[in-house]
This record gives structure tokens, sequence and C-alpha cells, in this order.
């Protein structure tokens, strides 16, 4: 298992609470401090080592991007309420089957996107814990790529495989 460590810089007034991590090639010498307050790209998160799985700067990046998923989704939220609302009266009946049918593919749409948003908000939850990344099943680290593909992944590849196996003999 992956070990995570993180160091906090002194904060040099009241209002500069910047995190700093020390970098894993650090030395007394030249004592390099990566500074997080600036995000990162997807290319600087893939390019780190697997011995910074989930530092500050990695929890920060997906933290952002799942309440920046989160907002969106209910903005969506919103924005089909308001579709609904609005009543259209049509007195062709081929119009008003198609604005019902549009009506339906919402409704299908937004209950996707709030079974997404439950699995957002888990996931912001098990950011706050520290069990963010970390697969449920074995415990081992979700590799970043899967995260950044999907951020609300809970299992390994390995894992999901193996699920979806059983799930396609046993039925399941």
């Amino acid at each position: 298992m992956v070990t995570k460590s993180t160091k906090e810089a002194p904060a040099t007034s009241a209002t500069a609470t910047t995190k700093k991590t020390v970098a894993s090639n650090a030395t007394p010498e030249t004592d390099t401090l990566t500074d997080y307050a600036t995000p990162l790209t997807e290319a600087q998160l893939l390019k780190m080592p697997e011995s910074d799985y989930m530092n500050a700067a990695q929890i920060a990046f997906f933290r952002a991007r799942l309440q920046l998923l989160e907002q969106d989704l209910l903005s969506n939220a919103d924005a089909t309420t308001e579709n609904l609302r609005e009543t259209q009266f049509v007195p062709d009946p081929a119009d008003r089957a198609t604005i019902e049918e549009e009506h339906a593919i919402e409704l299908r749409t937004r209950d996707r996107e709030r079974k997404l948003l439950k699995k957002v908000q888990q996931c912001i939850a098990r950011l706050n814990t520290g069990e963010y990344g970390w697969c449920e099943e074995t415990g081992e680290p979700i590799s970043l790529r899967r995260l950044l593909a999907r951020p609300t992944a809970t299992l390994s590849l390995e894992a999901q495989e193996r699920r979806e196996m059983r799930q396609k003999m046993f039925g399941d």
C-alpha cells in the first residue's frame, strides 16, 4: 500500500495558509517545495510519482473536479425544472406528442443525473474522510487515469472487471 505524507509549511500571516508539500526528491540542500495554490493540470497529475498518490495537490484537483461536476448537475436540474414548467398548448396532436416525448427524454436524463449527483456527493464525502482514490474492495489505489476518466470510481479497474464478470456469470 502506498503511504501518504504531507507537511504543512508554517503560515507567514494569518491570511496566508497555503499548503505546501515537500517533493519526494527534495534534499535538505535544495529543500524543494511545490506550491499547490495553483491548480494542477491533468498532465502534471499524471507525471507525479506513485509515492505522491493522493497527496494534497491531487486531493485538491479531484475535489475541484467533483465540485464542478456537482454544480453542473445541480444547474442542469434547475434548467430541467424550468423547461418542464413551461406549458405549451398546441392544438395539433402530433406536436403535442413530440413535446411529451421530449419531456420524457428530459426526465430520464434528469433521473440519470440525479443518480450521478448522489455518487458525486458520496465521493466528496470520501475525499473528506481520506478514502477517495482507494478501492473499496481491495484497498489498493485506483489509477489516476481511471479517476480522471470516471471521478466517481470506487473500484480499481481489476476489481471492477471481476465484479462485471461475476454479474455476467451469475446474473447478479
